[in-house]
């Protein structure tokens, strides 16, 4: 069976985990720097904003636990280490933005219905301050934001809570100067309705990747056509293609020869198929099983 892999390294430099601590450090003190303000002032907003804030250190935990894990070497136990660790700290994460926001968007509706009066000071000032120190957070996320859906998700929540600390704000300013307090419920609303968006996109993701779906940017057959066009190549079949991680993407396979061909051959042809693979679809990580007049069910996707 041919095996073969490549990582780029030099592409990927090691994710900062002491990013994730700082973005805990600084939602630890928003969160009860809001929950303090909320109650004095009475503002909904400001505590679903709080709660919001409150769920991400939570979930910044898990995300900054999985980073770690996901460094751990790989043993006869675990032989693929810990690597899918971040996957489920990404899916737990878009389940609990998930969660918050349907819990936000019923306190809204139920405010909505009975406006209070809000002291409107303490929200413009806290909103002020979940702004800096979000925005610092995202910033300092953004770059491994881009490679790594575990990052990606704690960014995530830290650019909605940036987004809320706004809209709660622009909320504070107008009950200050206009005395209209229902937009303090109509933004927790909306906020709650962003959450649902981002966290469902992020669900979506993070769910294929544990399920072991073929990534989305994979056409199967087009991969199939680009393999048999090499010379001696009768048919690709058994295929299974999936994502460990964000770096790792693997294809495993039984390929049948038109010709008993001699191992060195076949691994000729193996290193051909190992560059159309990583060049046109970025899998790097290629297990084949060779065969000739075996008999064996021919089809693309055989279910195992």
């Amino acid at each position: 069976m041919g095996h073969g892999h490549s990582h780029d390294h030099g592409a990927h430099q090691p994710l900062k985990g002491k990013n994730l601590l700082i973005s805990i450090l600084l939602n630890i003190c928003i969160t009860l720097a809001q929950v303090i303000g909320g109650l004095i002032s009475g503002s909904l907003a400001l505590l679903s904003d709080a709660l919001h804030n409150a769920t991400d250190v939570i979930s910044l935990i898990i995300s900054y636990v999985a980073n770690r894990l996901a460094r751990t070497k790989a043993s006869t136990h675990r032989t693929f280490g810990y690597k899918r660790a971040e996957i489920i700290a990404a899916f737990i994460n878009a389940v609990s933005l998930i969660v918050i926001a349907i819990i936000l968007i019923a306190e809204a509706y139920k405010r909505i219905l009975d406006p209070q009066p809000i002291g409107t000071g303490l929200v413009i000032w806290l909103a002020i301050l979940g702004i800096v120190a979000n925005g610092l957070s995202v910033l300092i996320l953004k770059k491994d934001a881009g490679r790594n859906i575990n990052m990606r998700s704690a960014y995530l929540h830290l650019l909605t809570d940036m987004m809320a600390s706004v809209a709660v704000l622009i909320g504070g300013l107008l009950m200050k100067f206009f005395g209209i307090y229902w937009i303090d419920s109509v933004l927790t609303f909306l906020i709650g309705l962003y959450l649902i968006y981002v966290g469902y996109d992020l669900l979506r993701s993070s769910t294929r990747m544990l399920m072991l779906f073929t990534p989305d940017h994979i056409d199967v057959k087009a991969l199939v056509r680009s393999v048999h066009q090499l010379e001696d190549v009768n048919k690709l079949h058994h295929i299974h293609v999936w994502g460990l991680n964000d770096d790792e993407l693997h294809l495993e396979a039984h390929l049948d020869f038109k010709k008993d061909i001699t191992l060195s051959r076949f691994n000729e042809i193996l290193a051909q198929i190992e560059t159309i693979l990583k060049e046109e679809y970025g899998i790097n990580h290629v297990n084949i099983q060779p065969e000739f007049n075996k008999e064996d069910p021919k089809d693309y996707i055989v279910q195992d």
